[in-house]
């Protein structure tokens, strides 16, 4: 792959690293044909830190590495594009994302449609942690048969939507519907990336 990309005056390709199963953007890095050739020996990330001048294997310290699933080259074969199932956080300042600020801002960047289900399961997963007093996500999860009944219920009320109620009604009920689903998914361990991964390969 190394030959295909047309590398700087310095040896080198952005590369943008991007979760495989949630499709967030978690860093941009550098790599030459060396970290190229590592990462497909290795099926890990390596990259070229162009601060210490040398090649580093990501998560090598840290033990969040990155296991690459693909990687893929721009249009003008100048850049190049990771998936990858991260191990634990990209940043290291232990944030998930290296893009984690707001340009003019001081807080967090306000949620984007794309991380809205990977958001909503790590929430989740926090809700099964804690187990806070008076969470509804606690309740579902302490009655399998409970959340069963309301993935039919909410299915109805979004049938019912479409049938004749506003556009408005049936994306809420649809919302509904998809947070209940991931529930149900949690419930029995299933990450909601599994069930993407059995629609992707519907495609194929």
């Amino acid at each position: 792959m190394s030959d295909q990309i047309d590398f700087d005056e310095r040896g080198l390709a952005p590369c943008v690293i991007q979760d495989a199963s949630t499709g967030e953007v978690l860093t941009l890095a550098y790599v030459n044909a060396e970290a190229l050739q590592r990462t497909r020996e290795t099926g890990e990330m390596h990259l070229w830190s162009r601060s210490r001048d040398e090649l580093w294997h990501k998560g090598e310290t840290s033990g969040n590495v990155q296991r690459v699933r693909e990687l893929r080259y721009d249009c003008d074969a100048d850049a190049v594009l990771a998936l990858v199932d991260p191990a634990g956080p990209a940043c290291h300042t232990g944030e998930r994302t290296c893009f984690h600020r707001a340009l003019g801002g001081t807080g967090e960047p306000d949620p984007v449609t794309h991380e809205a289900l990977p958001e909503l399961e790590r929430t989740l997963l926090a809700r099964r942690a804690e187990r806070p007093e008076g969470s509804y996500t606690a309740a579902l999860l302490a009655d399998p048969e409970l959340i069963g009944a309301k993935i039919r219920e909410e299915a109805d009320e979004v049938a019912r939507a479409v049938a004749g109620e506003t556009d408005q009604r049936i994306a809420e009920e649809a919302a509904d519907v998809l947070y209940h689903l991931e529930v149900a998914l949690l419930s029995r361990d299933v990450p909601l990336a599994r069930a993407l991964d059995v629609l992707v390969a519907r495609r194929r």
